[in-house]
């Protein structure tokens, strides 16, 4: 018996399989034990260099640095989205005044380092006195470089939608824009969630590059934290804390997006709501 890409493993494959998990593991858990033990070796679980998160102030440094994180990331995601969504539009357009200008600037944006846009925007904007904040320079170069990422992921979403779809529409006389609104989207929409959610998690974490350019994130701030003498320059306590609230913002985001894949799933099997394609087929939609 054989599956579709791979022969269905006997006996002794599974067995074999079962030994190599166990042994993964194994190292796995080794080398977590053994990190764990250099840096109680090198005193990073003293009390003194945890103790600075007990009072109230340091508990509002991080908060106001969390804080910026999200407003700098969130503003961006919305950004991100409309620049992806607009630019997505412009790629799949019939005129190529509109495509290819459209492909150069998504192309040229994706192939830019993050931290680089991010320089252009601060340090061009001290040199030319743009009056650019921290803040903007952070998020027009998350916006860019995620927003060009976000045209192609939506360009080959609306690309993957069966070709029969397009050709039923369009033999009901359906303009392209209503076609791509009305009858692809609301199907890419559904294969295209885990990417988009993916790529915002890349986004959130990104912001901690604007530490570099003095932005008051989470990172800027816990670097302020470990450098401290009285605690014992507590750098890795610090950065370990940081870390965990990354990972719960993260997990989050992606409870979120399990949530929003299984309510698209509940209501519908990948085509087009009834109200859309009422709305579609109505005979003014063909005007």
């Amino acid at each position: 018996m054989s599956a579709v890409l791979y022969d269905v493993p006997g006996p002794r494959a599974k067995a074999r399989n079962r030994i190599i998990n166990a042994l993964v593991v194994l190292v796995l858990l080794g080398a977590v034990a053994w990190v764990i033990f250099r840096l109680n070796q090198t005193g990073q679980f003293e009390s003194r260099r945890w103790a600075q998160f007990q009072y109230t102030a340091i508990q509002n440094e991080l908060l106001d640095g969390l804080l910026n994180t999200l407003r700098a990331a969130g503003l961006a995601a919305v950004l991100a989205m409309l620049f992806g969504a607009v630019f997505a539009a412009a790629r799949i357009s019939d005129h190529a005044v509109l495509r290819a200008p459209a492909t150069l600037v998504v192309e040229l944006f994706r192939a830019i380092p993050l931290l680089i846009l991010m320089f252009f925007f601060y340090y061009g904007s001290l040199q030319y006195q743009l009056g650019l904040s921290p803040f903007w320079a952070v998020v027009l170069g998350l916006t860019l470089y995620n927003g060009s990422v976000l045209a192609e992921i939506f360009r080959a979403g609306i690309a993957a939608v069966p070709k029969g779809q397009r050709e039923a529409a369009y033999a009901t006389g359906l303009r392209k824009n209503q076609v791509v609104r009305l009858i692809l989207l609301p199907q890419a929409i559904r294969a295209m969630l885990p990417a988009i959610v993916s790529q915002l998690v890349v986004l959130l974490k990104d912001t901690a590059l604007g530490f570099i350019i003095t932005y008051n994130e989470l990172l800027y701030v816990a670097k302020q934290m470990g450098g401290r003498l009285e605690f014992g320059f507590p750098y890795i306590p610090t950065y370990i804390v940081v870390a965990v609230i990354y990972i719960g913002l993260c997990s989050l985001l992606s409870v979120i997006a399990r949530w929003l894949e299984g309510r698209s799933r509940r209501s519908g099997k990948g085509g087009p709501s009834p109200e859309a394609a009422e709305k579609a087929m109505a005979p003014e939609a063909t005007l």
